[in-house]
Formats: C-alpha cells, sequence, structure tokens
C-alpha cells in the first residue's frame, strides 16, 4: 500500500505504533537482561502501558520537559533519550547517559527535557513544576510534563505541587498512569478522593481517558497540550492502563487475581494498533519488517554496552556537588 495513499489518522496511528513496539522491545530486552545478571539493582517495568508515553510524546517538542517514574523507561524513550546511552546505563557502564551511576530508577537526560526519573513516589512532580515555573519566566511557549502513577496522588508533595501550579498559572500538563495497583495494593485502598475531585479542587482541566487505543489517546493529549500552551493553565490527564508485568522484575504476584492476570492479553496498547493497522490496509511484511529493524537496533546497542568499561572506583565521587 503506497504511502502517498495512506490517511493521515493511518500515517498518526503507524508513527506512534512503532514508538510503542520499540519500547516494547526495548523492555522484554531489560526483562531478559535482568534475569540473567546483566542489569544489577531493581527494574520496573511498563510493558502494557506503552501507549501513554507514545502519545504524550508526540506532541512535544525537545525543549519541553518531562519528569518520569521509577517505571519510566518507556517515558525516556519516548522523549528521545539516545538507546546506546540507555542501556549501558541500565549495566552500569561508563558509557552509560549517567556514567552508570544513575541506573534504572535515577536515569536522566536534559539535552532530551528528560529532567530524570526518581526513585520516590511522587518525587519528580515537583521538579516538573519548577520547571514549568522556568518556562513561564523563558516566555517560549514550552510547558513541563510530570509523569507519576495513582501510587503517587497519597502523597503531600502531589498535592502541594497541584496548588502551586494552579496558583501561579503554570504551563503543567499533569500525566496520571492509573494502572490500578500501587506497588502491590489495589488504588481504591490507598486513596479515598479522586483525580477528579482534585483538579476540581484546584480549579484545573480534568480528563480521563481509557489508554488501550493509542491514537484516541494522542487526539486527547494533543488537544489539551495545545490548551496548557495557549491559557497557561495547569491540567490532569488521567489514563487507565494495564501493568502487565508485577511492581518489580521478579514479582510474583500473587496479590493479582487470577482472573484479572488471565485478562492482560485482551488490555496490550500494542496489539490493538496492530489490529487496526491491519484493519487500514498495512501489510503484515510491513509490520514485520519494523520489528525486525527495531530489534537489529536493540541487538547493536545491547552489543555496544556489553562490551563498554565499567566504571572505575576512583572516580565514585566524580560529579558529585553538595
Amino acid at each position: 500500500m503506497p504511502t502517498l495513499k495512506r490517511s493521515a489518522p493511518t500515517r498518526l496511528l503507524l508513527g506512534l505504533y512503532r514508538t510503542m513496539l520499540r519500547i516494547r522491545r526495548v523492555e522484554e530486552r531489560l526483562s531478559a537482561l535482568f534475569a540473567d545478571g546483566t542489569i544489577p539493582g531493581f527494574i520496573h517495568l511498563s510493558i502494557g502501558q506503552e501507549s501513554v508515553p507514545a502519545a504524550i510524546t508526540h506532541h512535544l517538542t525537545n525543549s519541553d520537559t518531562v519528569a518520569i517514574t521509577h517505571r519510566g523507561h518507556g517515558q525516556a524513550l519516548a522523549k528521545g533519550i539516545n538507546l546506546d546511552a540507555f542501556l549501558a546505563e541500565m549495566m552500569g557502564r561508563a558509557s552509560g547517559i549517567c556514567q552508570g551511576r544513575g541506573g534504572s530508577m535515577h536515569i536522566a537526560d536534559s539535552s532530551v527535557g528528560m529532567l530524570g526519573a526518581n526513585g520516590i513516589v511522587a518525587g519528580g512532580i515537583p521538579i516538573a513544576v519548577g520547571s514549568a515555573l522556568a518556562h513561564q519566566l523563558d516566555g517560549q511557549g514550552n510547558i513541563a510534563v510530570p509523569y507519576f502513577g495513582d501510587g503517587a496522588i497519597a502523597e503531600g508533595v502531589f498535592h502541594e505541587s497541584l496548588n502551586i501550579a494552579s496558583l501561579w498559572n503554570l504551563p503543567c500538563l499533569f500525566v496520571c498512569e492509573n494502572n490500578g495497583w500501587g506497588e502491590f495494593s489495589k488504588t481504591d485502598d490507598q486513596f479515598s478522593g479522586s483525580l477528579k475531585k482534585l483538579a476540581a479542587t484546584y480549579d484545573m482541566d480534568y480528563q480521563f481517558i481509557d489508554a488501550l487505543d493509542v491514537a484516541k489517546l494522542s487526539n486527547l493529549a494533543g488537544r489539551m497540550i495545545k490548551a496548557v500552551r495557549k491559557t497557561s493553565r495547569p491540567a490532569i490527564l488521567e489514563c487507565k492502563v494495564t501493568r502487565h508485568h508485577g511492581h518489580y522484575e521478579g514479582d510474583p504476584q500473587k496479590y493479582r487475581p487470577e482472573e484479572e492476570l488471565n485478562q492482560l492479553g485482551g488490555q496490550d496498547p500494542v496489539s490493538h494498533a496492530y489490529d487496526k493497522l491491519i484493519t487500514a490496509g498495512i501489510p503484515v511484511s510491513e509490520l514485520t519488517e519494523l520489528d525486525r529493524q527495531i530489534q537489529a537496533e536493540i541487538d547493536a546497542s545491547v552489543a555496544q554496552a556489553m562490551a563498554a568499561d565499567h566504571p572505575q572506583f576512583d572516580q565514585a565521587a566524580a560529579g558529585v556537588y553538595a
């Protein structure tokens, strides 16, 4: 099917699918590398949640800023972090984007507007609000996007951040990835209110969407981001997502009902987009080739990272400034 004959929605979906598939394949590789001991520490995978960063980042510029979570690999990759440096960082190598010191939960790349991941739940939210203030003072029309999970909405700093963003009219889109689980507890067991009510309390626009359909999510995100740029008023976007893996990699998930785990296959944004592309006339061979190219890119980056040096002990304090 010639590219020129494809509709704009189909071209958009294909681009979003590529971003999601790349995140999926990278995280699948991370899972394998963690299982064989190549990646140290803990990792928290976002498999099943790829549509959110793909849709949000589609409408962001390099100068817009994002603060990501401990489950933020997809958010970093969508924003444009270099894959070679990303994978080297995951393996603790000196060639990593943070020289092997940050790892999964503290990775950052200011060159693409990625303010950093954070091992503290809700820890990135006030950082993004500060960035939104900088954007406001700069006057270039940029915005800040703090990602957070449903486990963050009961944290005090989240409420403080909403308050100051509203008081000061800061260009900030708060994006909640609500997967229904805060670590090992259901969301309803941790927070008695709702984001919708909080948005009203802090005088913000609020929208909710099931993030299974990445195209619908992209359309909504685009409208909200445009409004935040135009009005310099903060807003909240709550996205219903599904966490396919455990809280951490290796989590046996005994706390999740078996029925819920059995339904995960039907709640996959990557498969959902694939099916829609096939229906739209995109050849299976084209999507297979896209997958092959992504896998080849990952293979090359993994090999490069595996061959890289580990940080030297005498450099352990380098970069410490406080």
